[in-house]
């Protein structure tokens, strides 16, 4: 036992050293766990590893089973806190828009102010403005920190994922101490630490087609960085419905793009111009296909940029225009697209709407 225990001591000093995330250093007692009881089902009795190791396998099954039920316990007590904090914020009135800025406020916002296109009425029309977010991943860490940063009201994200380690190559918002986090909380915290004059509205859950009418109407614009295409329609039919203009972006690999989608205002909606999903064999997630680090920051500081214009009126929005980024090339285009008529989400309305 003694043996053992030096053992599990090494491998988390190790891991303490380097900087092992905590549950990389579990993981590693685990298998020395489950190397200690492979000793004591293959070697025979009285073989100099299982004396050395406490003779039976009793006592580490025992061991075994306490730490797996106050793993349990603590993974549910994280859940039910986020399910709480997530219904706290679901039930909270909509804020009331933005009041007279104070001093902190104007100096934060001084390089937008100054800016003809921006000045104090645009910046005004930013922090009296209610945003959604679906998704803080990859594209959702730079729109909400820019749009944070940028002064904007009211801040609801929506996302019923966890922090992963494989998410810290792109989404920047989070870091390794949120690892296992709901991604919304971790966000907020963030968004907190750079803008504590923000409101922000984490919703720990899945955007599904029983809240997404409801959620949508309470904010003027809506923002979607998420990596499905089923959730892509549903949020763009449900912007169609409600009236709300939606930016969108999508990445693959090395090429990234966004759009304003808004036919109450004249522009098509998504479905006007991708009006089927193609074959999941076509699309391979960023887990099978990899995807550039940095392209999440670039598109989704784009995306941040077009919100800014659209609540500020400033400039021309990418409303019926499509823009491609392709980052192994330096290239970006923009394609025209038009409604159309026979749109099964908004019918053709924003031809009639620029009429």
């Amino acid at each position: 036992m003694i043996l053992v225990g030096a053992m599990a001591a090494a491998i988390w000093a190790v891991g303490w050293l380097t900087g092992a995330p905590v549950r990389a250093r579990l993981i590693m007692l685990g298998l020395l766990m489950v190397a200690v009881l492979a000793g004591h089902v293959l070697l025979p009795d009285g073989h100099p590893l299982r004396e050395a190791t406490g003779g039976e396998a009793a006592f580490w099954l025992m061991l075994l089973a306490f730490g797996a039920l106050v793993f349990g316990y603590r993974a549910l007590l994280t859940r039910v806190k986020a399910r709480a904090r997530s219904a706290e914020a679901e039930r909270a009135p909509a804020p009331a828009p933005g009041g007279p800025m104070g001093g902190d406020e104007l100096r934060r916002s001084l390089r937008h102010i100054v800016l003809r296109e921006i000045g104090g009425p645009g910046q005004a029309a930013l922090k009296q403005a209610k945003v959604l977010v679906v998704g803080a991943g990859g594209l959702g860490s730079p729109v909400l920190e820019y749009l944070a940063a940028a002064g904007v009201g009211t801040i609801g994200v929506i996302d019923g994922d966890d922090v992963d380690e494989t998410n810290l190559q792109r989404q920047v918002i989070h870091s390794t101490a949120d690892v296992g986090r709901p991604k919304v909380f971790s966000a907020a915290d963030r968004i907190a630490a750079l803008n504590p004059h923000v409101v922000v509205r984490p919703y720990h859950r899945r955007l599904t087609g029983e809240i997404a009418a409801d959620l949508v109407a309470a904010y003027d614009l809506v923002l979607d960085g998420t990596d499905n295409f089923e959730t892509r329609y549903l949020v763009n039919r449900t912007c169609v419905a409600a009236g709300v203009p939606l930016v969108a972006g999508a990445l693959t690999q090395w090429e990234g793009q966004l759009a304003l989608w808004d036919p109450a205002r004249g522009g098509p909606c998504y479905e006007c111009v991708f009006p089927t999903a193609p074959d999941r064999s076509l699309v391979p997630s960023c887990a099978e296909a990899g995807v550039l680090g940095p392209l999440p920051g670039i598109v989704g500081s784009m995306m941040a940029a077009e919100a800014v214009k659209v609540i500020a009126a400033a400039g021309e929005p990418l409303r019926g225009r499509l823009m491609i980024f392709d980052a192994l090339y330096a290239d970006a285009r923009v394609i025209r697209t038009r409604p159309r008529a026979d749109c099964a989400a908004c019918g053709g309305r924003g031809a009639d709407a620029a009429a």
